[in-house]
């Protein structure tokens, strides 16, 4: 039922955790199984691991968000997939939050992905990604 009212909003600016540290506004880009895509005016696209949101808010304070020309992002049916297709890439994960951590994704599998930051390999279950950012 959640995906379906997120579905209703794509193409709209929202809210996302309204009032929260981690509240974000922006343009609703694309909504899959397990994750949306936001277009943000402050940090660019970011997505969602949607079983973390608590709230999300139509924002009709007439935001304006607009594309770039020859705008493109990353997708994938699921989260999972888009993680693995980010493998050797810099990421940055909950970038909103005191777990903020950002790296080279080393290794993704079912339950766990692994990050290369600085001379240490962190490991992070995938139940507690929030949120990436790519790039």
């Amino acid at each position: 039922m959640f995906l379906d009212m997120l579905k209703s909003f794509v193409g709209k600016v929202v809210n996302i955790d309204r009032g929260g540290r981690g509240s974000k506004v922006g343009k609703l880009l694309e909504v899959y199984d397990d994750y949306f895509v936001l277009l943000t005016e402050e940090d660019g696209v970011v997505y969602y691991n949607t079983q973390h949101v608590k709230s999300l808010t139509e924002n009709t304070k007439g935001y304006n968000i607009v594309f770039p020309e020859n705008f493109e992002y990353k997708k994938a049916n699921n989260l999972l997939s888009l993680i693995e297709n980010q493998k050797l890439q810099w990421i940055k994960i909950n970038h909103d939050s005191p777990e903020k951590i950002e790296g080279i994704l080393y290794d993704v599998n079912n339950d766990i992905i692994s990050l290369i930051f600085n001379d240490e390999i962190v490991r992070i279950p995938i139940y507690h990604i929030r949120n990436i950012r790519m790039g």
